[in-house]
């Protein structure tokens, strides 16, 4: 599937939280000839300034049309070298509002950079740290619009870290205005993996989209989601987003309860990049978590939109293959892997357990290092159960060496704490997997 998504897009941040302190602002007169008298500007700088300043949209762009060279110039000086709060506010709506206006406006700023290498970012980025939050907020989409109209790369780390600071914002407004903000930038191939390694950033947006699984957000999980499907164009992030954030349980539970269709559109797009993209690291959790039975029956469902029904079949199709391929001791590793342990047949079977205990030893005890970490992190009394349950069957067909090897990592000890556990089943599985370690003469 070839990504359709522009490599310059256009910038649509919509915020009524910002909308509403920007309308104030407008309205509050700046008495430019106060700047000449003090000279800190010229009487040619403050007749251009005046001619736009609350003039009609398209007065505006004429200005631009004619002189929009000398006009970005002016406003990035005015931004760069005047201090009161109410100016700098004023000029950065003025500034939002000419970018706004027409795509094409971006490139006399951007054509700044001749004269200064650190035009025309530095001004802004500057204003990301201001204690006034309108500067801040206005500044951040301002270096959104501006990054994403960029010809060239441009490091945007400044931008990246605040960014994640307000989607872990107790304001919902902010946050709204900064995955906005994400949700273009991502749009743009250069800065995915930039964004992926920004620290905690994914981490944030996966927070606040499990936060929000009901289907009373739908906005909210749709632009989250949709922030999710562009980074999974990279293959180095489809690779790794699921072991690092287990999204796939997440989008499949939020498509499952959503009532909007362009919830599940996003959610099913996003999984199939994880499966075209990273098929090696991808299958198996999908199978584990449930979803080839769930792409049968949205198969079966009316679409609107004839995309979603395309990449339902594509995913079902490739978790049917697989499902086919995969040994039953290949599922029950990646449910032991994802650390969603189900009641499956493996676990109750003294065949699967009598052929395979010692495959637990592979790649350096790789799978009973699982077991046990799942035994000593999960707090959910089924996995707690399962795992007890699975450490038991180990202890009756493991090898010696095995055994010792289950008392060096700990799960010995933390069998034996589960014994007294507030959960009636994990108390149950935990004595019987002790009654299995006496019998082996441990």
């Amino acid at each position: 599937m070839e990504e359709q998504v522009p490599e310059v897009p256009l910038v649509f941040v919509s915020n009524a939280y910002l909308e509403k302190k920007a309308a104030a602002i407008k309205q509050k007169p700046i008495l430019w000839e106060g700047y000449e008298r003090a000279s800190l500007l010229t009487h040619q700088q403050v007749e251009l300034i005046k001619a736009i300043d609350k003039k009609q949209p398209n007065v505006i762009q004429q200005a631009m049309v004619e002189k929009g060279q000398t006009y970005a110039s002016l406003i990035l000086y005015l931004v760069q070298n005047l201090s009161r709060q109410d100016t700098i506010q004023y000029v950065c709506l003025m500034t939002d509002e000419i970018l706004s206006a027409e795509d094409s406006n971006a490139s006399f700023f951007h054509a700044a950079t001749q004269e200064d290498a650190n035009l025309p970012f530095a001004p802004f980025f500057k204003l990301l740290d201001s204690e006034d939050e309108f500067l801040a907020l206005e500044a951040s989409k301002i270096l959104t619009i501006l990054a994403c109209s960029a010809p060239s790369s441009v490091n945007l780390s400044s931008l990246f870290v605040w960014i994640t600071k307000k989607l872990a914002d107790t304001n919902k407004e902010v946050v709204d205005l900064a995955i906005q903000e994400l949700e273009s930038l991502l749009r743009v191939n250069k800065y995915r993996l930039p964004i992926w390694n920004t620290q905690n950033t994914v981490k944030e947006l996966v927070h606040r989209l499990s936060l929000h699984k009901s289907a009373s957000t739908p906005q909210l999980q749709y632009q989250i989601i949709f922030c999710l499907w562009l980074l999974t164009f990279e293959k180095e992030i489809a690779a790794n987003i699921n072991e690092k954030y287990d999204i796939i349980p997440l989008l499949v539970e939020i498509s499952k309860s959503a009532v909007k269709e362009k919830v599940i559109r996003v959610s099913v797009a996003t999984l199939r990049n994880l499966v075209e993209k990273a098929p090696a690291q991808n299958l198996a959790a999908m199978l584990v978590a449930k979803l080839l039975p769930f792409t049968e029956n949205l198969s079966t469902r009316k679409w609107s939109d004839a995309d979603i029904l395309e990449d339902i079949d594509f995913i079902k199709q490739r978790l049917q293959e697989d499902f086919q391929s995969l040994t039953t001791f290949e599922q029950y590793a990646s449910e032991v892997e994802t650390g969603k342990l189900e009641w499956s047949p493996p676990h109750k079977s003294e065949v699967f357990w009598k052929e395979n205990a010692n495959k637990l030893e592979e790649h350096g005890y790789q799978l009973l290092k699982a077991l046990a970490r799942l035994l000593s992190t999960s707090s959910n009394p089924q996995v707690l159960s399962i795992a007890a349950s699975d450490i038991g069957y180990y202890v009756k067909y493991s090898s010696k060496t095995g055994k010792n090897a289950l008392q060096e990592i700990g799960a010995k000890q933390r069998i034996m704490e589960l014994m007294t556990h507030e959960d009636q089943e994990v108390r149950y599985q935990s004595l019987l997997a002790v009654q299995k370690y006496m019998h082996q003469a441990w």
